[in-house]
């Protein structure tokens, strides 16, 4: 069998981010409004610091307007709350994002319900996830959503395919599932407590491979043809799969880098402008 195609994730985001640059223009044109994202950021953690600048020049790009609001480490969960619940309620912010990890003393979760439903650019509310699950509008979890948009862009159509998602984050994990049972895919969640993960895995039409294990899915425990999406990321450019020999028998794969993260920012990006489309009524 020949190597599988690989999905490139970094020339399909380039596309996204052009063509929201151009709803962009529009929007601010008949609006006079310029889309804003609020990107909030508790600490100094090297790597957060980074991401979140990377957003806000690839925000500008796309013309969308950037206001970063920096909180000290030891911000209080009520502290924060109080930040995003002004963000939510100020009409000149129309996306926002919450970097994470913020530190373990921050109750995460009341933190992202602080943000309002009609702002979640990222998808990490409870009203998106059940949006996500329901099949109605609303903000789709950034990377589950570039990753759908990734499939279809290779007309991989998840209706009828056995699908397993290894990993079950709040994020990442249980959302790409949601969104892929919404297209009649069957699909198995696989985590750390699940007995012989390789034979599941063995199974899957399409793996998402979404749990931060490096290689921890190999070659061999792919089914030949298989479409396989690697969404994790770990030191050294690795992601959860073994790369190399699991090319060896898909029919499609994602590259890291450059294949389900570019497809992340794109979305977020894309999202925003939605969400001011839909605030100012343009």
């Amino acid at each position: 069998m020949s190597q599988a195609r690989l999905m490139d994730g970094t020339g399909l985001a380039r596309r996204i981010v052009e063509e929201t640059a151009k709803r962009a223009a529009d929007l601010t044109e008949r609006t006079g409004v310029a889309p804003c994202l609020a990107t909030v950021l508790v600490g100094e953690d090297p790597a957060s610091v980074t991401y979140v600048r990377m957003k806000q020049n690839r925000s500008r790009k796309a013309g969308i307007e950037s206001r970063h609001v920096a909180l000290p480490a030891g911000t209080t969960t009520d502290e924060l709350i109080g930040t995003l619940t002004e963000l939510s309620a100020d009409p000149t912010v129309h996306g926002i994002l919450l970097q994470h990890p913020m530190g373990h003393h921050i109750d995460e979760r009341a933190a992202f319900e602080a943000i309002a439903p009609e702002k979640d650019v990222d998808g990490v509310t409870l009203a998106s996830f059940s949006a996500m699950s329901f099949g109605l509008p609303g903000f789709a979890s950034c990377t589950p959503g570039g990753i759908m948009r990734l499939l279809d862009e290779y007309d991989v159509d998840p209706a009828g395919k056995r699908a397993v998602v290894v990993g079950r984050s709040a994020i990442l994990g249980k959302p790409v599932g949601m969104l892929l049972l919404g297209r009649d895919a069957t699909v198995t969640y696989c985590h750390s407590r699940t007995a012989d993960l390789s034979s599941v895995v063995r199974e899957a039409d399409i793996v998402v491979a979404a749990v931060g294990r490096p290689r921890l899915i190999r070659g061999e425990d792919i089914k030949p043809g298989a479409v396989v999406v690697d969404a994790g990321y770990n030191p050294g450019n690795i992601g959860d799969v073994d790369f190399d020999s699991a090319r060896e028998r898909a029919s499609l794969i994602t590259p890291v880098p450059g294949g389900v993260g570019p497809m992340t920012i794109a979305t977020l990006l894309a999202q925003t402008v939605e969400a001011a489309t839909r605030q100012t009524g343009g």
